[in-house]
């Protein structure tokens, strides 16, 4: 999705594709749906403001497995934009040990790269094939006839006119076409070459130290850096020929893909359209507990977070990237903390509030049938793999759904995720048997669900440990 059309994602359209895989929570689509029109829009106008605007980030306020991750990583997918989520509990205050957060944007700027690097190289594939099979063909050429890969020599070139001469060129012109024939009807793809790669040293050629890291990121560099130097230029390996032929196919597309636009794109994918979301930033807040004081260490995440949810620079491997345009999306069930328990600084950075929804026993019957990765959709393709066929008829998603909704109520409530688990469940047998029943058609209906969970969800201390 390299060439998304930006101008044709109006938010109606954004909350349409939304709606192919997210049952309900309307008001957070259309958030961010404005969120990423509004980047559209800033494009657009005069350049002297257009550093002025901002995204307005948004906070989402809603209990877990209801879609809160899912709407962000849809809208990322949606829009070709840099996406990482990351929890903030991960993260500690600078002083401590762990993860540090200017690691957010240098994590995001790792996955930015990989992303404009696929791109480069799937642009690039078919020329890369062609240069690859060449390289293969003239390999095998050595392997299966070591005559007919010899060079000419001098005294050869000297008479190159005659007869005996141009009989040989003709003759090795025939077996490397006999060669490429036989190479691209597959008929060698078992067959064992040597061939010579080069070292990788696109992604990590330098030693490299940003202020913040961890001892651990430290090692892992200096280990990386030490691999390198270590490492041959050239080094040959002995595999099959559709081993080579990826290996080969790999190596010229590199070579075809210049390394430092890749990095000048993805640096500017980043700062222009990077998406962060940040999952249970509740649990970083201070519980207003006087007795005990304040979490230092929460509020001290929350201190750290603020200048690059403000916009800062920060140092990465590829050089430095401002934060001030990449879309912060925060997250959080509140069951305990309120919003207005952060402190008022990271308040004012996340301006835009939205509730989710609790997922009712209609929701899951939904969520059961229309989304096109619709939990029953999945496990009917698994299932015809082993030529089974399965339906659901309405009772039996009712029963799901009602069972799925009664677990929630009763214990602790994982919204949606609590499906798969009901699903697992019904379906274990006929997953586990499917063999012995090819050619059959399975009904999962009420009577076959009550069958395999009814015992299990009526036992509330089994329903704990089970479902």
């Amino acid at each position: 999705m390299s060439d998304v059309n930006l101008e044709a994602l109006t938010p109606e359209s954004i909350v349409r594709e939304l709606d192919r895989y997210i049952v309900g929570q309307t008001k957070a689509k259309r958030a961010v749906a404005v969120a990423l029109r509004n980047r559209y829009r800033r494009q657009r106008v005069p350049a002297e403001l257009r550093d002025e605007i901002t995204p307005k980030n948004i906070l989402m306020i809603g209990p877990t497995g209801v879609g809160k991750t899912e709407v962000a990583r849809r809208l990322a997918r949606l829009a070709d934009a840099p996406f990482i989520k990351v929890e903030a509990t991960k993260f500690t205050e600078v002083g401590y040990v762990g993860r540090d957060v200017e690691s957010i944007v240098r994590d995001l700027v790792e996955n930015a790269v990989t992303m404009v690097h696929d791109e480069r190289m799937e642009g690039v594939r078919e020329r890369a094939e062609d240069l690859a099979n060449e390289r293969l063909i003239s390999v095998l050429m050595k392997t299966l006839n070591p005559e007919s890969a010899e060079t000419p020599s001098d005294d050869t070139a000297a008479v190159a006119r005659s007869s005996k001469a141009r009989t040989e060129q003709t003759r090795r012109r025939r077996s490397r076409r006999a060669v490429a024939k036989m190479l691209a009807d597959h008929k060698l793809e078992e067959q064992i070459v040597e061939i010579e790669v080069e070292s990788d040293e696109g992604f990590s050629s330098a030693m490299e130290f940003v202020s913040g890291m961890s001892v651990d990121e430290i090692n892992e560099a200096f280990q990386d850096f030490i691999a390198n130097l270590q490492a041959s230029r050239k080094r040959s390996r002995q595999v099959s020929v559709r081993e080579a032929r990826r290996i080969l196919i790999q190596e010229e597309s590199n070579k075809l893909v210049d390394w430092d636009s890749v990095v000048d794109s993805a640096i500017e994918k980043v700062e222009q359209s990077g998406i962060v979301f940040i999952d249970e930033i509740d649990k970083i807040v201070s519980r207003g507990n006087n007795d005990s004081g304040p979490d230092v260490s929460g509020e001290g995440v929350q201190r750290d977070l603020l200048p690059i949810v403000e916009g800062s620079t920060v140092n990465t491997r590829y050089g430095p990237v401002k934060t001030d345009h990449i879309l912060f999306i925060g997250a959080g069930a509140f069951h305990r903390a309120k919003p207005s328990d952060l402190i008022p600084e990271l308040q004012g950075r996340f301006p835009l509030r939205v509730e989710l929804d609790r997922l009712t026993e209609q929701d899951f019957i939904t969520i059961l049938t229309k989304p096109d990765n619709a939990l029953t959709k999945q496990y009917q393709l698994l299932l015809q793999v082993e030529d089974v066929e399965l339906t659901f008829p309405e009772d039996g998603l009712s029963e799901i759904a009602r069972v799925a909704t009664a677990l929630n109520e009763r214990s602790e409530n994982i919204g949606a995720r609590r499906l798969h688990t009901v699903m697992e469940r019904v379906l274990e047998d006929i997953s586990f048997e499917a063999s012995a029943h090819k050619g059959e058609t399975i009904t999962v209906d009420r009577d076959y669900v009550r069958s395999r969970v009814a015992e299990i969800a009526a036992n509330d201390d089994l329903s704990k440990f089970i479902l």
